[in-house]
């Protein structure tokens, strides 16, 4: 199916090829070169040199959806390394060993409802009050083991290295002594203090 569109209001219509068609989609799956982190239909059509509307049409008929997806960049140069060590972990365990992946939320805050629960009773719902007590703010620690989908998880008054380190002993604790641990983690401030080392 042919297809047209015009650049601009004025100059003559473009024919939507078999070869321009694979070239959009082709390059749909690059990064932008500007350096943005997703695709957008001017973005495309200034790239390839045309309308805005043969990219619609393009991605339409090939159900993308380019400014869904993110593209990222590390400025780490140990990035791929690190990345083939953390795949590795997922695809091919190594034998007897414990691999967990930690996370945590910080600054979840604790609360609880002033007024008693209003019971249920015939041709009405269980009730709640409207108003609640505001008490601290806690950190959340887990721990997911994907091999066995075991979660292991810690609260803490403070988002510190000290609470973090605390946590991680505790996962280690949790397997036998001569077992090898392997706990993947993102690359937060806390995790790189010397403790946590």
């Amino acid at each position: 199916m042919i297809g047209l569109t015009t650049l601009h209001p004025g100059q003559p219509p473009q024919k939507l090829t078999p070869a321009l068609r694979a070239r959009i989609l082709s390059k749909t799956q690059e990064p932008p070169p500007d350096g943005s982190t997703y695709w957008s239909l001017g973005k495309m059509a200034g790239v390839i040199g045309v309308g805005k509307e043969l990219i619609r049409k393009v991605w339409k008929e090939a159900e993308l959806k380019p400014h869904r997806l993110r593209y990222l960049a590390s400025n780490d140069p140990q990035f791929e390394e690190k990345a083939a060590a953390i795949i590795g972990l997922y695809m091919q365990p190594p034998q007897h060993a414990a691999v967990f992946c930690v996370n945590e939320k910080s600054a979840i805050q604790a609360l609880d409802r002033k007024d008693r629960r209003l019971p249920l009773s015939p041709g009405r719902a269980e009730r709640h009050g409207f108003e609640y007590y505001r008490h601290e703010t806690l950190s959340l620690f887990a721990a997911l083991n994907p091999q066995t989908g075991a979660v292991l998880g810690q609260t803490a008054a403070r988002h510190s290295s000290a609470e973090f380190v605390r946590f991680l002993e505790q996962v280690v604790d949790s397997c036998p002594a001569d077992q090898p641990v392997h706990i993947i983690l993102d690359n937060l401030s806390v995790r790189k203090s010397a403790p946590v080392r």
